[in-house]
C-alpha cells in the first residue's frame, strides 16, 4: 500500500490538478488508485466527475465512524476518490483537533484502506503547514512537493529544505521529491526558474509539467488530461512523472494477484 502525499508551501500552484492527473495516470497503468482529499475546499472530487452539488465525504462522519472507507466513491476503472465533503466549521475544527491530538485517529479511520492489497493512495492537502499533512507524514511512503515555475515558489524552496513545512523532515521512507508545474519556455522568468530548479534539485525533481491550456479545459469539463487531450504536452509530462513515482516506490503492475473489490458508493 504505497501512500503518496502531494503538498505545497503555497496555494495556486495546481497541486490538486497534479494529484488528480497523477491518480489517473497510475490507474491507466493498471494500479488500483484511491485519491483522498484532506483540503476543506473539497475540490479534488470535481476532477473525477463528482457533481458540485454532491456533498458526500468522510470528514463530517470521521469522529463517530471508525472506518472512513464507507465514504469512498467509484470514479472509473481502477480509480476511487474519498472526498472531504461538505462540513460545518465545528466539524472541520474537531477533525483537525483530533488529527493534532490523537495519534491513532488517522490510522483508525484509514485502516481498511491502508491494508488493502495493491492499492496506491494519493492524498491531496491544503497549502502550507496544516494538521493533516503533519499527521499523515508519519504514514507516507513519498511526498511530492508541487511548485510553480515562478519566483514566489523559488523563494519558498529553503522553507521546504529546512523542514519548516511540518517542523520536521517531510518523509523518512522514500523521501520527498519536487514537481515543477506550469513551466513556460516563452517567459524568461519561468525558463530561468525551471533551469535553476533542475540544477539545484537534480534527481529530486521528478518532473516538469509544461504550461498547457488543455489542462484548465480538462478541469472545466471534469475530465483527466489523458481523456481530454491525450497528445498534449502536459499529458506526456504527467505520464512520465507517474512512471518515476512508480519507480521510486517499486510499484509493479500485473503480478497475477486477484484482489477483492473495494467497498464503495457509486455516484
Amino acid at each position: 500500500m504505497p501512500l503518496v502525499c502531494v503538498c505545497s508551501p503555497k496555494g495556486g500552484v495546481g497541486k490538486t490538478t497534479v494529484t488528480a492527473n497523477l491518480a489517473y495516470a497510475l490507474a491507466r497503468a493498471g494500479s488500483k488508485v484511491l485519491a483522498i482529499d484532506f483540503d476543506v475546499q473539497n475540490a479534488l472530487r470535481l476532477h473525477f466527475g463528482v457533481p458540485l452539488s454532491d456533498g458526500r465525504g468522510y470528514v463530517a462522519k470521521a469522529i463517530e465512524s471508525a472506518d472512513w472507507s464507507q465514504s469512498v466513491l467509484t470514479a472509473g476503472s481502477n480509480l476511487f476518490v474519498l472526498p472531504y465533503g461538505d462540513v460545518t466549521e465545528e466539524q472541520r475544527m474537531e477533525f483537525e483537533h483530533r488529527l493534532s491530538t490523537d495519534s491513532h485517529f488517522l490510522m483508525r479511520g484509514l485502516s481498511t484502506l491502508l491494508n488493502y492489497p495493491g492499492l496506491v493512495i494519493i492524498a491531496d492537502f491544503p497549502p502550507g503547514p496544516n494538521p493533516a499533512l503533519k499527521a499523515v507524514s508519519h504514514l507516507a511512503d513519498l511526498h511530492l512537493v508541487t511548485m510553480m515555475a515562478d519566483t514566489a515558489s523559488l523563494s519558498l524552496l529553503p522553507h521546504i529544505e529546512n523542514h519548516r513545512l511540518i517542523g520536521e523532515p517531510l518523509n523518512n521512507k522514500a523521501g520527498y521529491y519536487f514537481v515543477l508545474n506550469q513551466s513556460d519556455n516563452r517567459r524568461h522568468i519561468s525558463r530561468d526558474v525551471t533551469a535553476f530548479m533542475q540544477q539545484r534539485l537534480g534527481d529530486r525533481l521528478l518532473g516538469v509539467i509544461n504550461r498547457d491550456e488543455s489542462v484548465a479545459e480538462a478541469n472545466a469539463s471534469q475530465q483527466s488530461i489523458f481523456d481530454f487531450s491525450p497528445a498534449s504536452a502536459a499529458a506526456f509530462d504527467i505520464e512520465l512523472i507517474s512512471k518515476r513515482v512508480a519507480g521510486v516506490l517499486g510499484i509493479k503492475i500485473g503480478d497475477g494477484a486477484v484482489h477483492a473489490a473495494l467497498r464503495t458508493s457509486n455516484f
